[in-house]
């Protein structure tokens, strides 16, 4: 919209300078995000040591990764717990839940539990050492 007004004024200048422009005269839109925070980090529970640091799985069912994150819906959000297997990508266990809490991650790992076939195959199961994985 700007670009035959800045030619019509012998004007050169690029995406940044004009961003910087914009925003030096308050001319940007400032848009509010909605979000919703799903790991709390610090809290008095106990975390376990990283057993995954500079380590790669060499096959399916040696490493399981878990998260949480959140759906807007019309109502506010609903959360889905995911357990990964590291090496295939493959969703092994899951669970949507309409609260935050840690019976989401237990039912989406009892689901991925049940998926095992490797049953005496050493697994790790890590997550980002919210308070969902750590409470009691």
């Amino acid at each position: 919209m700007l670009k035959e007004n800045i030619q019509n004024h012998n004007l050169k200048m690029g995406r940044d300078a004009l961003g910087k422009l914009l925003e030096k005269h308050q001319l940007l839109i400032v848009t509010k995000r909605k979000y919703a925070t799903t790991t709390q980090s610090y809290h008095h529970f106990k975390k376990w040591s990283n057993l995954i640091e500079n380590w790669q799985p060499s096959q399916s069912e040696q490493l399981w990764v878990s998260d949480i994150t959140y759906l807007r819906t019309e109502n506010g959000f609903i959360y889905l717990s995911l357990i990964t297997d590291a090496y295939s990508r493959k969703i092994v266990g899951y669970h949507l839940s309409q609260q935050l809490k840690a019976k989401g991650c237990i039912t989406a790992l009892q689901k991925a539990i049940k998926s095992r076939k490797k049953t005496l195959q050493k697994l790790i199961h890590h997550s980002d050492r919210g308070i969902q994985y750590c409470c009691d």
